[in-house]
């Protein structure tokens, strides 16, 4: 496969791409962390545009793109919606059509639930050029290569039955989506990983997508289970990942009957239930000696993890957050047509 044949190609979720697609992204993102260590020019996007539209706030994602544009030799627009007639109610279909126009690309962050993955999907069935995801409600595609990227430098390309535990975990800093997990678990079994989610009952993911995820497990001979309790899910894992998600995804307001304020409250108390859900030093010995720390950020000391995790030589997640960089470069070049050096 040449990297032509990826030119012009959305990316919403990697359930679009295949793994052969996933691979060549995965071998690109190496060659350019190469070339980006060694201060190697690698100017693929010359005199492009990424159009870089963002419904909240960022600092891996939208520093990835932006320093990764420029790095390809390209520039990025950082737009908001106060910047944009998105304040004004101008439709997907509208700003898609024009932008296609005057640029190369378009990446979108939009996570509010029920609404952001239709929005990213109405731009893409509008746009003439690739419109890539940088996360929506259901899907974080460019923190999924990343995290694969990360594994596979640390455990190499064959990654089967390497044992990885998803773990929900309590956190106050805010609710964070569902679309970290979600994309994890899509995306690992595919590549013969075995993978335990650990959650309370209370913070389900969502039934459709773990169906994929099951079905991706069973056509890569990945593995895929789910248990309530997180020592559970630690022993003997070679990777854990314990990160909050919850939020109003796990609510449909006409299956409750619920307003908004009732449901606020009942989540409050799903989450008082599980102050006990944090990774710490107690919970790393169960899982196995060399065990890997990883967590998509911003993690949420003292909740989610404990300083004495967090900061020990277990974790990864700094090489996690540079891979954001060079996997980010990739999906660019490849989808916008950049040249060969």
């Amino acid at each position: 496969m040449t990297r032509k044949l990826l030119k012009g190609k959305h990316l919403i979720t990697f359930q679009d791409w295949t793994n052969q697609e996933i691979n060549m992204a995965l071998d690109l993102a190496a060659d350019l962390k190469k070339k980006f260590l060694r201060g190697k020019p690698h100017r693929l996007l010359r005199d492009k545009t990424l159009f870089m539209m963002f419904f909240e706030q960022s600092t891996r994602t939208r520093n990835s793109m932006e320093a990764g544009m420029t790095q390809l030799g390209g520039h990025a627009h950082d737009l908001t919606p106060d910047k944009m007639q998105l304040s004004h109610g101008e439709s997907a279909k509208d700003t898609s059509m024009v932008l296609s126009r005057m640029g190369h690309g378009i990446a979108c962050r939009n996570c509010f639930y029920g609404i952001g993955n239709k929005y990213l999907n109405e731009l893409a069935d509008n746009a003439s050029i690739p419109v890539m995801s940088l996360q929506d409600d259901l899907y974080h595609p460019m923190q999924a290569i990343a995290d694969l990227m990360t594994i596979q430098e640390y455990f190499g390309k064959d990654l089967k039955d390497i044992k990885i535990a998803i773990s929900w975990a309590y956190a106050i800093s805010h609710a964070k989506p569902l679309s970290v997990p979600l994309s994890q678990i899509l995306m690992f079994p595919r590549f013969g990983m075995d993978v335990t989610v650990a959650a309370p009952k209370e913070f389900p993911l969502y039934k459709n997508i773990v169906k994929t995820a099951e079905q991706n497990a069973t056509e890569n001979n990945g593995k895929l289970r789910f248990v309530d309790d997180m020592d559970e899910g630690f022993e003997n894992a070679d990777i854990v990942i314990p990160k909050n998600w919850g939020g109003f995804g796990n609510y449909s307001f006409d299956e409750y009957n619920a307003n908004e304020e009732e449901c606020k409250k009942e989540m409050k108390a799903n989450l008082d239930k599980y102050k006990n859900w944090i990774c710490d030093e107690r919970r790393m010995g169960i899982a196995h000696r060399d065990v890997k720390y990883m967590h998509a950020l911003p993690a949420d000391r003292g909740n989610e993890v404990t300083p004495a995790v967090i900061d020990s030589k277990a974790s990864i997640i700094y090489d996690e957050a540079e891979n954001r960089l060079h996997t980010a470069k990739a999906i660019m070049a490849l989808t916008m047509g950049g040249r060969p050096q």
